[in-house]
């Protein structure tokens, strides 16, 4: 296995479409071959619309234990300054990394994206190549004082392909018109009002670091007050469920509480026949939409 593993690598390690400033396709599929769903031209992972809208309403802690249970113990990222943070990000990822420039390595980049008929500095590149409902997430190694990635301009680009936001391990500038932009999202290292400088985009949607965690393009981003989580594309859908399930067990629990039906040792521990009787009592009265099927929420209740 190990063996089929280097060899696909330096296969497109040594092919001339590695020599592109965006991954090519072969390699995001390598990547994310746990994906078995629909895929953009790109090659990234297309998880349908409604598990990206669904993901709004999912808690960090929520995503966070669903995916540890799997293994996947490096996704969370805290520490940011946010702009607009009453609003939740979420997103299918777009990655771009960045590196300390050096005049060997940024002079084939500028060369190699001007043949590729992109125009302007190579930190708008990966904003032409954002769809409605990507995130932009970028490792700009942390930089603060001339590692602004966008200002108000690039920021106003964003939001009209994407209508989400960024994710940025570094910063940006003019914060007081990036903030005017209604919707706009971002994660960010801090506000600087310098210009980027000595920094050099490398790769478009290549898999990246944002501090403790590893992502990867067409991941599912989540981002709130505490932090970003990125979530695999092909646990998407059982992390939205799953979650969709503790949060309506939470609120009938609280429920239950608050009016004395139940006892706290009842509901924290395996739930007895009753209490799912009353569950579904509850699911049935209670107003907003449930988007788990009858038959999913029965699975899940018989785990309990």
């Amino acid at each position: 296995m190990k063996k089929s593993v280097v060899a696909c690598l330096l296969a497109f390690a040594t092919s001339p479409l590695f020599a592109q400033i965006q991954a090519p396709k072969e390699l995001i599929q390598f990547y994310t071959q746990e994906w078995k769903g629909e895929r953009f031209p790109d090659g990234r992972p297309k998880v349908p619309d409604e598990i990206v809208k669904r993901l709004a309403n999912v808690s960090i802690e929520e995503a966070w234990g669903i995916m540890r249970g799997d293994g996947y113990n490096n996704q969370f990222e805290g520490g940011f300054q946010i702009i607009h943070p009453e609003k939740p990000l979420v997103g299918r990822v777009l990655t771009a990394q960045y590196m300390p420039s050096r005049p060997d390595m940024e002079k084939p980049i500028k060369e190699k994206g001007k043949a590729e008929g992109r125009k302007g500095a190579s930190n708008s590149w990966p904003i032409d190549a954002l769809q409605i409902n990507d995130v932009y997430v970028a490792d700009g190694f942390g930089k603060i004082v001339d590692g602004t990635l966008i200002g108000d301009n690039l920021g106003n680009s964003i939001y009209a392909k994407s209508k989400t936001g960024v994710v940025f391990d570094g910063s940006v500038r003019d914060l007081e018109g990036l903030s005017a932009i209604d919707g706009f999202v971002g994660f960010t290292r801090g506000y600087d009002p310098s210009a980027i400088k000595d920094m050099t985009m490398t790769c478009i949607n290549c898999p990246i670091r944002i501090g403790r965690a590893s992502v990867l393009p067409g991941d599912l981003v989540l981002g709130k007050p505490e932090g970003v989580i990125f979530i695999p594309a092909h646990l998407a859908e059982k992390v939205v469920n799953r979650a969709e399930f503790i949060a309506l067990q939470d609120e009938f629990g609280h429920k239950m509480l608050r009016e004395n039906k139940f006892t706290p040792g009842e509901i924290d521990m395996k739930w007895s026949e009753p209490i799912k009787a009353a569950f579904r009592e509850h699911l049935k009265t209670r107003s907003g939409k449930v988007y788990l099927t009858a038959e999913q929420i029965e699975a899940f209740l018989a785990r309990e």
